[in-house]
């Protein structure tokens, strides 16, 4: 069941709902059922068994740039 982010039409609240298949979705506060989805960012989960974040793997050499794209060592 994934927790997605809106913004209630009606009152301008954002908040996170966890939605279960099928389920209307209502403003916790004014109650109102016209409501915006909001592009919210993944979870990335790391283990200790993977040594980190999987893009960890991924970065450039120490000579190259602090950060860049999939990539940030400070």
């Amino acid at each position: 069941m994934p927790i997605f982010e809106y913004a209630c039409s009606a009152c301008q609240h954002e908040f996170e709902l966890l939605v279960r298949n099928g389920e209307q979705v209502k403003c916790p506060d004014c109650g109102a059922g016209k409501l915006e989805k909001l592009l919210s960012a993944p979870a990335a989960h790391a283990t200790r068994t993977a040594g980190g974040l999987p893009i960890s793997n991924a970065c450039p050499p120490s000579d190259a740039p602090p950060c860049s794209p999939g990539c940030c060592r400070m």
